[in-house]
This record gives structure tokens, sequence and C-alpha cells, in this order.
């Protein structure tokens, strides 16, 4: 790739981004040539805010915060994610080597990202969905150099643990206890009609191919998506999980806990917007959505579908079960939309995590589903630079 391609300054969402935001591509030293988008660059002194996109998005969910951000004061970079967008180095296809897309390795491809860029600290890392647990877990195990955190939508209820004081129980009491998906998913089938889980589902050998052959088109099935998830669609009424029962968890939408006969596609149909309420869509109008259609298209989905794979396989925890015990006690702000079952859709997580985090802010967003800074980004940026108004 030519430096005037890589230096290109919108390499995606042309005109659709702010003037002051520049894209380029950064070697991390991890096995990666990452793409980021960033504003606030020109100071080199600047304090380093960095913005971790979830599944399935790109650095450009993160459009409307990048500048607001820079205004005070920051260096901000919010990268495309191993598997997505358009940073390279990555492995693509299903039968590939899982282990760089580990939630663990996901640390070192932001600490060499850090390095790369000439910093040794980081004032805050940021992240949404999927890429909320990504961000949790540099400052859980590098505190030193994440100094503050931001988790959006998805909980952090801490790492697996080793069983405790069990030397004197039978040996059948101390056998692994599997994750909620993992058990559940088990059982799903047998409600009345079947279902499944949507993070098995995604990581699955197939479920790219039948997104891919979505029978309404990729960008449709983008919106129908989005739309499920967000504030818009108006039977998001999210409440904590009553117990870890069948019966609590077939509560969840079914873009969380689908239909066991359909494929994703099939199952977003049912919520697909009119060209009325699209047109009305002022926070993902059709030309931004196109960015991640397009981008999608261009990549497939099985290089976020990846990270799933190692999240939903006990394996890929076996090296976090080092911190055993251990808390996050950096500052930290989780923000989530008021209408998001993120923060419940796994029973105990979001009281688990303010088990485990010692300094604890937590804001729900009116209005606002799972996009929550796509959404209602002038409220989540109020927060963001609130939080952030000391960390400098």
């Amino acid at each position: 790739m030519s430096n005037a391609e890589n230096n290109n300054k919108n390499a995606y969402g042309t005109n659709t981004l702010d003037p002051a935001i520049r894209s380029r591509f950064v070697d991390n030293n991890n096995g990666l040539n990452v793409h980021i988008l960033e504003a606030g660059f020109e100071d080199e002194n600047r304090p380093l805010v960095i913005l971790l996109h979830g599944h399935p998005e790109l650095a450009y969910s993160w459009r409307k915060q990048l500048v607001p951000l820079a205004e005070q004061g920051f260096h901000v970079i919010a990268p495309d994610m191993r598997g997505s967008g358009r940073t390279t180095g990555w492995e693509a296809g299903f039968d590939c080597n899982l282990e760089p897309f580990s939630l663990y390795n996901n640390v070192q491809d932001m600490i060499g990202l850090v390095y790369a860029l000439g910093y040794k600290s980081v004032a805050a890392v940021a992240g949404h969905d999927f890429g909320s647990p990504a961000a949790a877990l540099c400052s859980f195990i590098r505190p030193d150099m994440f100094k503050s955190l931001i988790i959006m939508s998805t909980p952090w209820p801490g790492t697996p643990q080793f069983p405790f004081n069990t030397a004197n129980l039978p040996k059948d009491a101390t056998s692994y206890d599997p994750t909620l998906t993992q058990s559940m998913e088990a059982q799903l089938g047998s409600l009345n009609p079947p279902r499944k889980h949507y993070q098995m589902y995604f990581a699955t050998d197939y479920a790219n191919e039948e997104i891919m052959n979505a029978p309404q088109g990729v960008h449709d099935f983008m919106r129908a998506y989005n739309h499920a998830k967000s504030g818009d669609w108006t039977e998001n009424n999210p409440h904590p999980l009553q117990a870890k029962t069948l019966e609590e968890f077939s509560k969840i939408p079914k873009y969380y806990v689908m239909d066991l006969d359909k494929t994703m596609p099939q199952q977003v149909m049912e919520f697909m917007p009119t060209q009325a309420q699209i047109d009305a869509c002022e926070w993902l109008p059709d030309n931004e959505l196109a960015v991640f259609s397009t981008e999608f298209t261009r990549t497939q989905f099985q290089g976020t579908m990846n990270s799933y794979r190692c999240a939903t396989n006990p394996k890929f925890f076996h090296a976090i079960k080092t911190f055993s015990g251990k808390g996050i006690d950096v500052p930290v702000a989780f923000i989530a939309g008021a209408k998001d079952w993120g923060p419940y859709q796994s029973y105990g997580n979001f009281e688990a995590m303010k088990a485990n985090i010692t300094q604890l802010e937590i804001h729900f967003v009116d209005g606002a589903g799972h996009w929550v800074q796509q959404e209602k980004p002038d409220e989540v940026n109020r927060i963001m630079i609130e939080f952030l108004k000391d960390k400098k």
C-alpha cells in the first residue's frame, strides 16, 4: 500500500467525516497494519484517548466523538479492530488460528498501537459492545498504562474465577461451570418455539455466509439489525432478568435469543423499518449506514465473528484466570442506552460489574438503544467529557 493511499484523509466515509478527522495506518508491531481515525493529532503532547468499536462496527462508529473529545485537549484515536475495516494483517476465513482474535491478544494489539504512536500511557480507553470487554481488559491487565476506562452497553462482570474454598467439597462439586451463554444454549432448543443464542450463532461456520447472502442484501440487513437494537424500535423495554432460567431468558428480544430455525437475516426482517422511518433516522442516515455495509461487503463478517468464537470457548480465557479475584481499580464510567438490552442480556453481569469495579459511575441515556454513542452523541459526549476532565 502506497504512502499516498495510507495517508488518504478519508479512507472510508468520504463526505461524512468532520474535516478535522484524519485517516492513517499504523504498524502496531503485533502483526497488524492498523487503520485509525484520529483527531487532536496536531500537538504531540496531548494525552491519548482510545475508542474501541464493537460488532458489526468500525472505527467510524466513533465519528461523533472524535472531534468533541479532541476539542477538550486530547489526542483521540479510533482503530478498526482486528478482523474489521481497513486494518490488515489478520487471517481471514473460518479455518484460521483463533488465538490472535482472543481478548488477551486484543490487549496486546492496543499496547503495540500505543507504543507505535509514541505513548507509554493512555488517559482513557473506551469500548462499546464487543469493544467493551476489550477496553476493560486493557485497564484490568495494565492499569499502569490505561489510566481510566469507559465501557458502553456491555457490563464488565470480571474475569473467570478459579473455584474458591473447595478443598473439602466432593470432587464433582468443583467441576467447570460454563458461561450463561453455553449453559443456556443447550436448553434453549426446548422452548416453544425453540430458540438459540446469537453469540453461539455468530460462532458457527455458516453464519458469515448466511449474512453475506442475506435475501434483503447486506445493506438492508444492517439497516434492520441497527434499527432493532436501537431506541427507534418501540418494543425495546429492557429490564434485569429475575433469575437464571429459560423462562426469563426467553423474554430477551429475538435479535439476541433467536428462533432456532432462522438465520440472522431472516430474524431481523421482522424489524425492518419503513421507508418513512429510514428517512427520519437522523442518527444513521443511509449514506452513513452505507459506510458500514460497503466495508462489510468487502471484508465480510468472519473476522469479527472469530472474536465471538473466542468469547464462547473457555480455552481462550485460561490465561486470564491468572488474575482470578482481581478487580478493576482505575476510574470507570459505564454508559448505556435506557432502551438497550445489552446490560441485561446475561443474567447477573450488571450486578457483578458493580462488585468488580472499585470506582464506578453509571449512566443511562434516555431514548437511546444499543448504539448509544451514535444515537445520542451530545449526551454521551457530555458524560465522557465530564468524566475525562481530570484525566489529563
